[in-house]
């Protein structure tokens, strides 16, 4: 492969990676807090599809987002509500969020603008448009680092930039801050924290909205950043990916930054082996290509994880002894 080749994967590498950052950030959030969210697809589904309709109807951006973001939190405080405050199965309610997301998303497609489940294609103004970083014109043709500089770590969207910087604030935040040493404690032992005067309840209140507002981020991305308009069903999958690195990285933010990289190289990879022919095997079908990264996760997950320890008290409903 030869460097330009090569700049180009790492380019789409970045953009594919993105949202599966962002929602498993926001499942780092919750599950560290010792609430369980499968439902990482749904809330990105919906966000996407509200992020596009305002962002067609109004042609803004900004206001496609703020919706977005308003959608994945509504779906999350469904989830704190069922899982929390009437303390059912958190695993259950996640699937219900997808199941709602998806026939809702479709429903609402139809019925607001009979074009199969999908939004009109956005205009300018409501999707958000690439930057260009102080000088990658310039360097454009200098060997190695032009195009390094101008086209990998140049010309992305304001959402790719916010997506990588929220990586270090998590950390931050999860390890250096009160509320965050709070986060910890109440996924490992709820008792204490309940003991210190502390809320349980609204301590995993906040972290499900701060998973609501990320799931958001990345539903919003697909829709208005990376494409240009709602399609049915179009995060295919990434809610489930996300999950899957968040516990390939034992819930820690850097070893997720990682793997949602590597997750996103494989999907990056697969596109552009897509119709290209391997020698001794042939042109590989265009099939197994889109499957790959889905069956890399397996295999990583079932091989290479060790034993991931969640959080001790994740998915058990916090009864206050009296």
């Amino acid at each position: 492969m030869s460097f330009d080749a090569l700049i180009l994967v790492l380019d789409s590498t970045i953009r594919l990676s993105v949202p599966l950052i962002l929602a498993a950030l926001g499942g780092l959030f919750s599950e560290r807090a010792g609430v369980f969210d499968i439902g990482l697809e749904g809330k990105m589904l919906i966000a996407a599809f509200a992020a596009a309709a305002v962002g067609a109807v109004y042609g803004s951006a900004w206001l496609g987002l703020g919706a977005g973001i308003l959608a994945s939190v509504a779906l999350s405080l469904v989830h704190g509500y069922a899982s929390i405050s009437q303390r059912g199965s958190q695993i259950v309610s996640g699937v219900a969020i997808n199941f709602l997301a998806a026939g809702l998303t479709a429903f609402l497609g139809y019925a607001w603008f009979s074009r199969g489940g999908q939004t009109p294609p956005l205009p300018p103004s409501g999707r958000f448009q690439t930057l260009t970083l102080p000088f990658a014109d310039a360097v454009r043709d200098v060997p190695i680092f032009g195009p390094i500089y101008s086209t990998l770590l140049s010309g992305h969207n304001l959402l790719v930039y916010l997506g990588f910087l929220a990586v270090p604030l998590t950390a931050w935040i999860i390890y250096r801050t009160r509320f965050g040493l709070r986060l910890r404690a109440v996924g490992e032992n709820p008792a204490a924290v309940d003991t210190a005067g502390i809320s349980v309840a609204w301590l995993r209140y906040r972290a499900v909205i701060v998973c609501g507002i990320f799931c958001g981020l990345a539903g919003a991305y697909l829709s208005i950043a990376q494409s240009a308009g709602f399609v049915r069903d179009m995060t295919a999958g990434k809610g489930f990916i996300a999950l899957a690195a968040l516990i390939f990285a034992k819930w820690r933010p850097w070893p997720l930054l990682g793997a949602c990289l590597l997750f996103g190289l494989l999907d990056a990879a697969a596109i552009r082996l897509q119709g290209v022919s391997v020698p001794g095997i042939g042109e590989v079908p265009v099939q197994f290509m889109q499957a790959l990264p889905y069956i890399l996760v397996v295999v990583l997950l079932a091989g290479f994880i060790g034993k991931a320890v969640p959080p001790r008290a994740g998915g058990v409903p916090y009864v206050k002894e009296r």
